[in-house]
């Protein structure tokens, strides 16, 4: 199965990485990661026909075998070399980090976009070298519902340095009224509306002109939808696995909002957030899990 058949029910388009963790006082772990690669491996466990879009060095797609086993669709667009993130953990709070490219594949050009048939697509870059507006605006006038993580514009990566710093974003507002729904977390939030309270953030930038908003932290994840807040805690017992945590939930929180309400969605999100964050790497588990969580 290619990207380019279909139909599905999300498009996952970002950069798939190589993950260098280095935890607090713990050994490092090197493994496939990004936003793509949790989100889509969330929502297909979660029982949706998923289908991402890449771009990476032709010689790295071993990386995409986790995707190609839980029958995710691939499409890679070639790039001279695949992104390597190095993430370092440098107190016990797991929202404490510093993150730095030693390599980026560089930016998607709508040009290179295979037609897709997709209920939803959703933009999941890990730094601003992915999506600049046009490419935002295009796949919006393709006719889409695009969703996006607004790490992919946060995010500043030094083409020089590697380094990532968290900036506010000149022309948020202009990208955010494009979108049916946006994904954040605390710090993100707070850079682009100067504000702490995860709800007066989601509200901000809800009248910029996106209807629904997901916001995550440490403890839990609000969504704001129609108008209305809500909120549910995380109930993980470690926090082994808290590298890709608002990547997955979000993405649940996309699956279970194809055919539910809000509310149900965003218990459904923070179960199956709460259970990947007790192991490293992607959600692993079923939706039997999940649903077991919930209760």
């Amino acid at each position: 199965m290619s990207a380019d058949s279909g139909p599905f029910d999300i498009a996952f388009i970002g950069h798939l990485c190589v993950d260098e963790v280095i935890p607090f006082r713990g050994e490092p772990r090197v493994a496939p990661g990004s936003a793509v690669l949790c989100g889509a491996l969330a929502a297909a466990r979660a029982g949706r026909r998923v289908a991402v879009i890449t771009r990476m060095a032709p010689r790295d797609q071993f990386l995409l075998e986790p995707l190609r086993r839980n029958g995710v669709a691939v499409r890679v667009i070639p790039a001279s070399e695949t992104t390597y993130v190095v993430t370092v953990h440098p107190s016990p709070d797991v929202d404490d980090r510093t993150i730095r490219h030693t390599a980026n594949a560089g930016f998607f050009r709508l040009d290179d976009l295979p037609p897709l048939s997709a209920g939803r697509v959703h933009l999941a870059g890990i730094s601003d070298r992915e999506f600049d507006p046009a490419f935002v605006a295009g796949v919006r006038e393709r006719g889409h519902r695009v969703s996006a993580d607004m790490q992919s514009f946060v995010r500043h990566l030094d083409p020089s340095s590697g380094g990532v710093e968290f900036r506010d974003v000149p022309g948020k507002e202009e990208i955010v009224r494009r979108l049916e729904m946006v994904k954040l977390d605390a710090v993100e939030a707070r850079v682009l509306t100067g504000t702490a309270d995860p709800e007066r953030a989601a509200r901000i930038i809800a009248g910029w002109g996106c209807p629904e908003v997901v916001v995550t932290r440490a403890d839990g994840v609000l969504a704001l939808a129609e108008g209305k807040t809500y909120y549910e805690k995380f109930t993980n017992r470690s926090v082994a696995g808290r590298t890709g945590r608002g990547d997955t939930t979000f993405a649940a929180y996309l699956a279970r909002r194809i055919d539910h309400g809000a509310p149900e969605a965003l218990k459904f999100a923070a179960a199956l957030g709460s259970i990947k964050m007790e192991t490293p790497g992607p959600f692993a588990g079923t939706l039997d899990d999940v649903l077991a969580r919930m209760r």
